[in-house]
């Protein structure tokens, strides 16, 4: 829940936070985790490898729920170095914050005891190259244009709601007036109307921020 809080800040953050880079990171970090974790399905597959707690129920103390999957690789690790090295490859503020938050959720995961030291690393490896492999020059340019058009989508749809929400402001602030009258405020109902409705087909000009 905390990369995808992370990666939520990133791509909606406007005004000077706003980062083209940061966007073409999230995108890139979403599929990169799907990557990693479609091949850790695989490997967990190939070998099964029992959890700790399982293999050593005399030694090893769990202090979570269990869970019956393979241990290795382990997803939690797989998925964060994924999102964590891709976002660094792309936006090096958001990249060291999440290769920090993926070292402590490592550490965390060895130290409740449902994995070994070994798959964790496993899954950073993992993880790091399916980053590593998104990107390629091949792969990183239909990425960063995938970021580019949905930034484009969002801005477009923050912008018109910002619009509407200003429209319905200013004629609720025209019914209040008392005095205006019912002929006058019709006329200024269109106006509002025309104006907005206007505003839709006029092309709005986009302005790419400098990157960080």
């Amino acid at each position: 829940m905390f990369f995808v809080a992370l990666l939520a800040v990133i791509f909606l953050a406007r005004g000077k936070w706003r980062s083209v880079n940061g966007r073409h990171g999230v995108v890139a970090a979403g599929f990169s985790a799907l990557l990693a974790l479609g091949a850790a399905q695989i490997i967990a597959h190939i070998w099964e490898r029992p959890r700790p707690y399982i293999a050593h129920p005399g030694d090893a103390h769990l202090f979570i729920a269990a869970s019956h999957d393979p241990s290795f690789p382990s997803d939690h690790a797989t998925a964060a170095f994924a999102i964590a090295v891709a976002l660094l490859l792309r936006h090096r503020k958001a990249g060291i914050l999440a290769i920090v938050m993926a070292v402590t959720l490592c550490v965390a995961r060895v130290a409740v005891g449902t994995h070994y030291p070994g798959d964790v690393l496993g899954g950073a490896l993992l993880g790091s190259a399916a980053a590593l492999v998104l990107w390629h020059p091949v792969v990183r340019r239909p990425l960063h244009d995938l970021g580019d058009w949905v930034g484009r989508v969002y801005e477009t749809i923050l912008f018109r709601s910002f619009r509407t929400a200003r429209l319905a402001t200013t004629i609720a602030a025209a019914r209040a007036r008392a005095s205006l009258h019912p002929s006058t405020f019709t006329r200024t109902l269109m106006i509002l109307l025309w104006s907005y409705a206007t505003s839709w087909l006029r092309p709005r000009v986009h302005q790419a921020p400098a990157p960080p």
